[in-house]
């Protein structure tokens, strides 16, 4: 295959990511190749079990399709309260901290309303939004346009924006965690998000529940075993008990945590 063709296909394979779906169409406008050429794209891209082909567009296979927000807020809130508990007590009063998208970050702002002082730098609307009953609390978000039903923001603006601070944490969650530990997500730039949040705190802080172990994304991020903290509610199966082992002396198993 030439590099022009494999650069087409994964570039193709980004956007579908990005957006859900993409038109046939649309694509063969925006690489300036005819409908045979991108058909070809798309035949051998659909071989796989990420991409699949519908009435004229390419679209992400089900099982890669994130939830809607809501409705990961409101799944094993016992577990994730106690994630947010047990990262909320490792971060001190007038803390700077980073805070990403995602419901799991989100149990962490809930769990830091008791704290005093706090610099929060976000782009999850939800999170900011329940830390800023606090008036000793400062909370700083990018512009840009609101992703919804998630209410958080996204782009190259972002990446822009994190790169403007520095914090003492950096708290994230993520979509999966593969077997070889890889962190995965929906979209690149969620992953591009996190890496810059993490690349300028002093400490990382992972915080996912134990669901998201074996969980399907299509976005390849940094590794577990590169985090300086990883918070769980409660050990995964079997399969996953070589990976935690690698990373037993920064990990945490708040199960049991919640009141």
């Amino acid at each position: 295959m030439s590099s022009k063709k494999r650069s087409r296909r994964e570039a193709i394979t980004s956007l579908v990511q990005e957006q859900g779906a993409v038109t046939v169409g649309s694509l063969a406008e925006r690489f300036d190749v005819s409908m045979q050429t991108i058909r070809r794209d798309v035949d051998a891209l659909c071989e796989g079990d990420m991409l699949h082909r519908v009435h004229g567009r390419i679209e992400l296979s089900e099982q890669f399709l994130n939830t809607p927000f809501d409705q990961r807020a409101g799944t094993n809130l016992l577990g994730k309260r106690a994630i947010g508990q047990a990262a909320a007590a490792l971060i001190p009063d007038g803390s700077t901290v980073f805070i990403s998208i995602g419901s799991t970050p989100l149990s962490v702002a809930q769990a830091l309303r008791g704290h005093k002082g706090l610099t929060i730098i976000t782009n999850n609307l939800s999170a900011a939004m329940a830390l800023s009953e606090e008036v000793s609390n400062r909370i700083i978000l990018p512009g840009g346009e609101l992703r919804l039903p998630d209410r958080d923001i996204l782009g190259n603006e972002v990446l822009d924006f994190f790169g403007r601070f520095r914090a003492g944490f950096a708290v994230f969650g993520a979509a999966g965690v593969a077997s070889d530990g890889g962190l995965l997500e929906f979209h690149t730039n969620e992953v591009r998000a996190t890496q810059k949040i993490r690349a300028n705190a002093q400490k990382s802080i992972l915080v996912v529940d134990w669901s998201k172990f074996g969980r399907q994304a299509p976005a390849l991020g940094d590794n577990i075993a590169d985090i300086d903290t990883i918070i769980i509610d409660r050990r995964p199966g079997e399969t996953f008990a070589p990976l935690l082992d690698k990373v037993n002396d920064r990990l945490l198993v708040a199960e049991g945590e919640a009141t």
